[in-house]
């Protein structure tokens, strides 16, 4: 549809290998620096203090991106499908509408889900810790002031990527608010005061969010730029809260997932315990990272396509995306198997029980990476009440078998839960995907990945679990080995991988 007020309009996005590719290598590498850091943070923490003091904050962490996630209201989603919508169909005039739609609601409902932590902080300590409530109570309530700039920083950082620009998630998100939590972290390590762990952690975000929303009023201009702005609309906002409704709750039921069973494990086990298991779950958290640096990507890819109903370009940006993703987190999660137990001493001498968790939810992301973005491809299809029955079944399995197995089983029990759950979140999608939109991320492009990845380092995992005392040198030695037969194997294949992509970036430009 033309419109006669648009004089100049920004160019469609570009929906090749090649965007594919600089997207996803931008995000990659923000990914890393913020997978380094992640551990980093841990590290920190684990070794300065005490492990029922560092599991009293995983636990406050856990409930703060609970809540935030909840603040958020699926909008991150909503606004990267809108946005990407309207560049697909040249509509800038409809994006001002879809901006204030999106966060406005998001910064009032986080500055109320913030009063209500702090005001709550004491029967919430009580349930989770009863023991160091009080250590609770102080953390909590720091955190819960700076709840709605989190929250802001992220909808308006969805908001950018909408736009087409990974730039801003990367150097705010990924890069410059983890570094300033890690410079502050080291403060407070060796001031030894536990009490300024949450502002170390949750200050960073105010600065995150003036940089947020400068680089989004840059890029709503430019989009805007000889378009005359729509209002906002009753029409408009149904629409966008139709789409957006389901995966609010979904994507608390996501986070959930992923957050929960560290409040069950103080609650249920202690502080001592969960942080041990914080601590071992923080190599899947790294493969998480990767996984979701090429999601991002893809994201607004996918709303192009599939806006356009282009299921052909769609097939194959999905099954490109996969095939990059299990390049990138096969090799790390089959490492972890290997490694897990020498890799869990930086973390402290009490912390090397963990490895059995490692070995069960690295095995279980085999799996799950192996799906692809399954469940984006669903929000950018536009069923995202699918995604929110998707994301509760999961969620129901792992809070119930987490209140099973946690009592007698511990950390392990834990791993079990969330290791079920991850799988059903996954392949329940995977089952939709393929039978209603005739999707599947399983192109020769993905099983060459998998084959890859498992040949070359299947072999230092197998020795580790069958052996069970595999020397750690034998161990270098192997992997080594299959890094460099690794390499020389996507190098062969790189045709088939879409690596050939890669070449060529510095001469293109993201829109």
């Amino acid at each position: 549809m033309t419109h006669d007020t648009v004089v100049t309009q920004a160019a469609p996005p570009p929906t090749g290998d090649r965007s594919l590719a600089r997207h996803g290598i931008v995000n990659l590498g923000g990914a890393f620096v913020a997978a380094a850091i992640n551990v980093a943070l841990v590290i920190i923490v684990t070794r300065t203090f005490a492990p029922s003091t560092a599991g009293i904050f995983f636990s406050v962490i856990s409930v703060f991106l609970i809540v935030e996630t909840v603040a958020k209201l699926g909008t991150t989603t909503g606004l990267v499908y809108f946005l990407s919508r309207n560049r697909a169909l040249q509509q800038p005039e409809k994006n001002q509408a879809v901006l204030v739609t999106g966060i406005l609601p998001v910064l009032a409902v986080s500055a109320l889900g913030g009063a209500v932590l702090f005001e709550f902080a004491p029967p919430i300590a009580s349930a989770v810790v009863a023991a160091d409530s009080g250590d609770f109570v102080t953390l909590l309530r720091v955190s819960a002031v700076l709840l709605p700039v989190a929250a802001l920083s992220e909808a308006a950082l969805a908001a950018t990527r909408g736009f087409g620009e990974m730039r801003s998630t990367v150097v705010v998100d990924r890069i410059l608010r983890p570094t300033l939590q890690l410079a502050l972290m080291l403060i407070v390590a060796l001031t030894g005061s536990g009490y300024l762990l949450s502002a170390a952690w949750a200050g960073p975000y105010l600065v995150a969010a003036a940089l947020s929303l400068l680089a989004l009023r840059r890029l709503q201009r430019l989009h805007a730029r000889g378009s005359m702005a729509e209002p906002v609309t009753a029409a408009q906002c149904g629409s966008f809260w139709r789409f957006t409704a389901p995966r609010a709750v979904a994507s608390v039921a996501q986070l959930a997932l992923q957050r929960l069973d560290i409040v069950l494990v103080a609650a249920l086990r202690g502080p001592a315990e969960a942080a041990i298991y914080t601590a071992a779950t923080r190599f899947l958290v790294v493969g998480q990272l990767g996984s979701q640096a090429i999601s991002l990507a893809v994201q607004p890819h996918l709303g192009v396509h599939l806006a356009r109903e282009d299921r052909a370009e769609a097939r194959q940006v999905y099954r490109t995306g996969t095939a990059w993703l299990v390049l990138l987190t096969w090799p790390l999660y089959l490492l972890a198997v290997a490694f897990g137990p020498y890799l869990l001493t930086v973390f402290g001498p009490g912390y090397v029980e963990g490895g059995v968790v490692v070995v069960v939810l690295c095995l279980t992301m085999l799996v799950a990476t192996g799906c692809g973005m399954v469940d984006m491809v669903l929000s950018m299809a536009g069923r995202t009440s699918w995604n929110l029955a998707n994301s509760l079944v999961a969620l129901t399995v792992n809070v119930l078998l987490n209140l099973l197995l946690i009592p007698p089983l511990g950390i392990l029990g834990a791993a079990i839960a969330w290791a079920v759950a991850i799988l059903v979140n996954n392949l329940l999608p995977l089952a939709q995907v393929g039978l209603t939109m005739g999707l599947h991320p399983f192109g020769r492009a993905t099983l060459t990945a998998a084959v890859l990845s498992l040949a070359c380092f299947g072999v230092p995992s197998v020795i580790a679990l069958v052996a069970g005392d595999a020397s750690l040198a034998a161990l270098v030695v192997a992997g080594l080995l299959g890094t460099a037969l690794f390499a020389a194997g996507c190098w062969q294949q790189r045709e088939i991988l879409k690596l050939n992509a890669l070449r060529g970036l510095r001469s293109t430009r993201a829109t």
